[in-house]
């Protein structure tokens, strides 16, 4: 080979690669369940105004809604009759007590009453509380007399709406889908995959996975194997693994297809040499160039294992040390190969 061609090649030793150990599959993006809450009113009611669309970001607490409760409405008409009664008894009792030779019998009678009352007030005021009205609120129905039948339902969580169905005038019970709003956290998705049973054993919770989307096919996901589902499909013979994705610039979108690659070992130590030094013959066989001064070339025949960032383990063929072409393989193989003019 001429000094010309010998620059259109590299040479290098065989050396060694840490080869991990990897299972790949495919798999489908969604929202986490365990981070997403449906949110129904506590009590029944019609939806009198809606505060968030579909896909804005609410904080915790957060108002999302009101409703028109019939609920709410009797327990406060009972805490404005009860505040009434309460004022009434407070008044007989200071009448009562004014009175010169009132008897004692009476004064007792009236500071019973008035004491009932009290304890009436204060059962309906916690009644009230409970539809989430504050003290202020509840001051201001009993000053006024009138009930506020607008009962106000607030976000449980941080996170964004993902679903949306709260139009006005629509009936909302408790737990009665579908749920006028539903706020999930985005930070982290799930990732359910079906893997071969062959490869369950070699899988466990708190695994480390990468995944990889079509949108961003330079980019790497990382999460952890969350839940492994107790069941095989018969027909298929896989089964789900659920995988929690982070995913802090909520870019994942549900229903994405996903390549899901779990590590199931440690790394395995081999004798490697870059992926360009490989070149698979037309009859399928694997050969690589080994050359002992860098002019005369001998083509092996090589067993391939493992190929992991531009690095192709060498199971046969080959010994560390020894010097291989590593890039121009190809160019090295036809030109050898070419018939002689």
């Amino acid at each position: 080979m001429s000094p010309s061609q010998l620059t259109s090649i590299k040479i290098e030793p065989v050396g060694t690669y840490q080869f991990p150990v990897d299972k790949e599959t495919v798999g489908n993006i969604s929202f986490a369940d365990e981070q997403s809450v449906q949110v129904f009113p506590a009590f029944q009611g019609t939806i009198i105004k809606a505060f968030a669309e579909l896909g804005s970001q609410v904080e915790k607490d957060q108002p999302l809604y009101t409703i028109k409760s019939p609920d709410l409405i009797q327990a406060e008409s009972t805490l404005i009759g009860a505040a009434a009664q309460f004022e009434l008894t407070k008044k007989e009792l200071e009448r009562v007590k004014g009175l010169p030779g009132v008897a004692q019998r009476e004064v007792e009678q009236a500071t019973s009453d008035e004491q009932t009352a009290d304890g009436a007030l204060k059962a309906a005021i916690d009644a009230v509380r409970v539809f989430g009205k504050t003290d202020a609120e509840i001051d201001q129905m009993i000053a006024s007399r009138k009930t506020d039948p607008a009962l106000l339902v607030r976000s449980p969580i941080a996170g964004k709406i993902t679903a949306y169905n709260a139009p006005p005038g629509l009936l909302v019970q408790p737990g009665n889908p579908p749920a006028p709003y539903t706020v999930a956290v985005l930070s982290v998705k799930w990732m359910l995959a079906d893997v071969v049973e062959s490869d369950l054993a070699l899988l466990q919770l708190g695994q480390s996975v990468q995944v990889k989307v079509m949108p961003y096919p330079n980019r790497v996901f990382k999460g952890k194997i969350s839940k492994i589902y107790p069941m095989v499909d018969p027909n298929t013979h896989r089964e789900t693994v659920r995988s929690e994705i982070d995913d802090p610039k909520d870019e994942l979108r549900p229903g994405m297809l996903a390549n899901f690659i779990i590590r199931v070992e440690g790394p395995v130590a081999g004798i490697a040499i870059p992926a360009n030094g490989v070149v698979r013959e037309p009859d399928g066989t694997m050969t690589a160039w080994a050359t002992t001064d860098r002019r005369h070339f001998e083509q092996r025949v090589i067993k391939t294992g493992m190929r992991k960032d531009d690095r192709v383990q060498i199971l046969n063929g080959l010994r560390r040390g020894e010097l291989v072409v590593t890039d121009g393989a190809i160019f090295l193989s036809s030109m050898l190969s070419a018939p002689a003019e």
